[in-house]
This record gives C-alpha cells, structure tokens and sequence, in this order.
C-alpha cells in the first residue's frame, strides 16, 4: 500500500513511525502550559501535535437529565458532560499560537474537529489534515465535510464494526479523501491491555488497503511497541507534563521522559522488523558464520587411512567441509597425510 505525505513526513512501513503526541483538555486551562506542552513534546521528538477543537455546546446539551450525566467512568464518573467538555475543551483562540510554536519547533500540527463549524475554522488556519475521534466515526456529515478539503484524514476505529468502517472509509474517499489511515483504538480511558486486540491491526491492513496505526490509551508504551511490531505506522498517545499535577486525561497520558522512550524505542522496532531475510542479515551476523560448525581432522591422520568417527569430527569453525558429508566420507580413505587441527576438503578425500 501506498505511502502518505503530511507535511514535511511521511507515513508507511519503509519510514519509522509516525508518532503523534495528543495534548487533549491537559493543559488545564492554561495557555501557558499549553505552550509548555508543545516544547516538551518537540524535545521527545514527537513527529505531530494534535489538538481537538471542540466546545461543550458543540459536544452536547446542557441539559441536567441523567444521560447527560458521566456514569461507569473510574475519573469522570457523577460529572455532567457539559462541564467536562466546558472544562477540558482548548479555546478556540488558542489554536493558532500553539499551532504556530509546534511548526516553530518543528512539528506537524492539527486538531480532531468534532463539528461542521470546527472544520471550516481549522481550514481557515491551514492544517495540513485532520483526525476523526472514535466517538465521531459514524458522523457521516462530518466526515464529508473534512473529506472535501481533500487533505489526508487519520480516522480512530474504536467502537465501529467492520460495516461502519467500510462506511466510514467510502464516505471518505467519495467525498474527495485520497489519502486516509486508520487507528486502531480501545476506547477505554485508561485501556487494559486483554481488551486491546492487537492482531486487528495487520487484519485491518488486509481488510481494508489502507495505512494502519494505533490510537492507544493504555499506560506505559508497552503496547505501542508491539503494535509497531504487527505493522501500526502511526502511533498516537496522550501526553502531559505530570499525571501529578492533574488534568482530564492525566491519568492515562505519558509524561515527557515516557513520550522520548516511545519515540526512540519505537524506531528501534520499526527498524528491527526489516524484511524477510534468511542466510544471514548483514556484516553483524556474517561476521559471526565462522563459527558454525565443519569437519576438521580429530587425530593425525596417514596416507592410504579410513576416515572415522574417531579421527574425524564436526566442530566449530566452519573452514572446512559441511557436515552435511559427514556420513559420506566415512569409511572413505585419505590421499596423503592430515595433522590434528586442519579442515577436511574434498581434495583430501581419495
């Protein structure tokens, strides 16, 4: 399947992974640590900064009736969904200076929109692609609306089956979308790593012909990497300057030194699933075929005498003939006279 550009990165099997640091509601109303956030994740060596620009009247009702209530949640469990979204939305002003600060330091910047209305305004800041939260998945008419600017869309599959994905991905490209990715995501907050179902992930490549990374929600960067390792070429985390100090999504989001293990580890995996390879993988490991095992003489050995199994044996190194003839030249006679310690070749053999 085809590589995708956005921006100055490009995303595929042939590249390291696309990492992706999502700073969420974690900036705790404060622009400042927003900012903080962005410098932080650029020292990581995050590829992409990604915001979600929503606000809670275009998240929901501010209506007091109980489904308007957070319940099951171990964080936001009794609190009304319209002061969590009021609490953990980025004001909407806010999005250019840090957008500007990432592309200072040298990241991609973007944002999840969560309406109609957050499109036409990142539009007017340029983002060179959006991502579609799991939640917003099966909005049809947000997904057309992104769809027809035409720039590339990583779309999150928590909670859709595999019919709302196909639905998902054709609004998508009917709508004018080439170049589309899609994340597998446990939505979950935090995730256990038994409802993860990591192996969707190379079934998704399969199923659907399309880039294939990995929202994760998880603690640590365990499942990160091994999803690097089933073929995720993106990978996005949650991320804040201390789970201490708090924030909507601290309690499952990585700290800045965990965000710099995920970069470098991940690549390490990227770059150590190569290609099939047999026979031996570069100068490492020739180096190292000496050592395989060979026939070499066991005892001194005249002229004229048989070769057995006490004066010839299979040893390491390998400069003399495969033991694979072993069997064969036993009992077979020697031309002229072999000391202790030499390889047997076939000009020894008569």
């Amino acid at each position: 399947m085809k590589s995708i550009s956005i921006g100055k990165c490009q995303i595929g099997e042939e590249f390291e992974p696309f990492i992706i640091a999502e700073m969420s509601g974690n900036h705790n109303q404060s622009l400042a640590r927003a900012l903080q956030l962005v410098e932080a994740a650029a020292n990581a060596g995050a590829h992409a900064l990604k915001l979600q620009t929503y606000t809670a009247d275009t998240m929901t009702l501010n209506c007091d009736n109980e489904e308007f209530i957070v319940n099951g949640s171990d964080v936001w469990d009794g609190q009304k969904l319209y002061e969590l979204y009021d609490k953990a939305h980025t004001p909407w002003e806010w999005h250019e200076p840090i957008f500007n600060r990432a592309k200072e330091l040298g990241m991609i910047a973007f944002s999840s929109p969560f309406d109609t209305s957050a499109v036409d305004f990142l539009e007017l800041l340029d983002v060179p692609c959006y991502k579609i939260a799991s939640f917003e998945n099966n909005d049809i008419p947000l997904l057309k609306k992104v769809a027809q600017t035409g720039k590339p869309v990583i779309m999150s599959c928590g909670m859709a089956t595999e019919d709302e994905i196909s639905e998902g991905l054709a609004t998508l490209q009917n709508n004018g979308c080439k170049d589309i990715i899609l994340l597998k995501c446990t939505s979950a907050y935090p995730s256990l790593p038994q409802d993860i179902n990591l192996n969707t992930i190379p079934n998704m490549k399969t199923k659907f012909d399309v880039q294939v990374g990995f929202s994760d929600h998880t603690m640590g960067v365990n499942m990160p990497m091994a999803a690097v390792a089933l073929g995720a070429t993106v990978i996005e985390k949650h991320f804040t300057l201390s789970r201490d100090e708090g924030g909507v999504d601290s309690h499952f989001s990585l700290e800045p030194d965990e965000l710099k293990e995920l970069v470098s580890s991940s690549k390490v995996v990227w770059e150590a699933l190569g290609r099939p390879t047999y026979g031996g993988s570069g100068k490492s490991e020739n180096s190292s075929k000496v050592y395989r095992r060979s026939i070499y003489v066991a005892q001194d050995i005249k002229a004229g005498e048989l070769f057995t199994e006490h004066n010839i044996r299979c040893v390491r190194p390998s400069l003399g003939l495969s033991p694979k003839y072993y069997e064969d030249i036993l009992g077979k006679v020697a031309k002229g006279d072999l000391t202790f310690g030499s390889p047997l070749t076939f000009d020894n053999v008569k």
